[in-house]
């Protein structure tokens, strides 16, 4: 079955490029030209990835991300600007972008993105959906649990809402329990490729983790900052 894709951008050019080569590659595309069209369309289409400009009429992509995650709609969103601002993309991902690409880019490198959120998607689902066997390797760490196969964690018993780079994140730390990771090593395992060292998208994805998984995020017991270095997951001392 084809996967749907809804493309945003209220530049015509080039949303008939990216739609264009998204359909050479098998790819179902729909199309809006602002926020507003876009939201209702992700809403009620049901896309498997949305592409999303940043700078849009009647609402921006910021709030259209903003507003799907408050609907629990966590259809994966690439993310696309045409500045190149720090504060953007660190923005972008904190409301749950999944990715980021800035103008101007080529249309293969905007299919090959799409393509590889899509498997990691894809993973997700069917990893899932084997979730019948209780006997699949976890990682406990006291009251952290976590099924790489399945791209589950559980913090009490109780499912974590994780966009899939949280998930990542959390389970590189987990495997290096007790290890100082710093970001550039964090941002090269989890991000896998050049962010030109927007550090600060690791930290805004750790702070996520820990409203997660704490008690009190000014006091963290899971996962550590070590100062000028990085951070570090540990189980948790017994008071």
């Amino acid at each position: 079955m084809e996967k749907k894709v809804l493309v945003v951008d209220d530049e015509k050019s080039i949303l008939t490029l990216i739609e264009y080569n998204l359909q050479q590659a098998g790819f179902e595309v729909i199309t809006a030209m602002d926020g507003e069209e876009a939201k209702n369309i992700a809403l009620q289409e049901n896309p498997d990835l949305i592409v999303l400009d940043l700078m849009l009429p009647k609402m921006d992509g910021l709030e259209v991300c903003k507003h799907l995650r408050q609907q629990k709609n966590f259809t994966p969103i690439l993310m696309l600007t045409a500045k190149d601002d720090e504060f953007d993309k660190v923005l972008g991902l904190e409301l749950g972008a999944d990715d980021y690409m800035t103008k101007p880019f080529s249309p293969r490198e905007v299919v090959a993105r799409v393509k590889a959120i899509l498997r990691r998607t894809q993973m997700q689902t069917e990893a899932s959906e084997q979730k019948a066997n209780n006997d699949l390797d976890q990682i406990n760490i006291n009251q952290l649990t976590i099924y790489p196969e399945q791209y589950e964690a559980y913090f009490e018993e109780k499912l974590l809402e994780l966009t899939p780079k949280e998930f990542e994140l959390l389970l590189y730390l987990a495997k290096n329990k007790g290890r100082v990771l710093t970001r550039d090593q964090l941002l090269s395992a989890v991000w896998n490729y050049d962010f030109a060292g927007d550090t600060r998208i690791v930290d805004v994805h750790i702070s996520h983790l820990r409203e997660k998984i704490e008690k009190n995020t000014k006091k963290p017991v899971y996962i550590k900052t070590i100062r000028g270095l990085g951070y570090k997951l540990e189980e948790p001392k017994e008071e």
